[in-house]
């Protein structure tokens, strides 16, 4: 069994009304809408997140240099600048 909750959002006027359109043209009740939209939005963002890392290819090197971490874009920076 599905728990529904109540919850209060401020939503802008503009998407709203256009959330309360489709559910109008679609026989829906606006919550149901909104849940759809919400629920494809979050599936979106978990798909887009799982891509897989990206393999850099050395071109006479043997890698990074010691001392650089690469998630550490201002030390990346100042390595470079040197």
């Amino acid at each position: 069994m599905l728990r529904r909750m109540r919850t209060t959002a401020r939503l802008n006027q503009h998407p709203l009304a256009q959330a309360k359109k489709r559910a109008a043209e679609t026989g829906r009740t606006l919550t149901s809408v909104l849940e759809e939209a919400l629920r494809e939005s979050l599936q979106r963002r978990a798909r887009t997140s799982r891509r897989a890392p990206v393999r850099l290819r050395m071109v006479n090197g043997s890698g990074v240099r010691p001392g650089v971490d690469l998630d550490d874009s201002a030390s990346l920076l100042d390595s470079m600048g040197s």
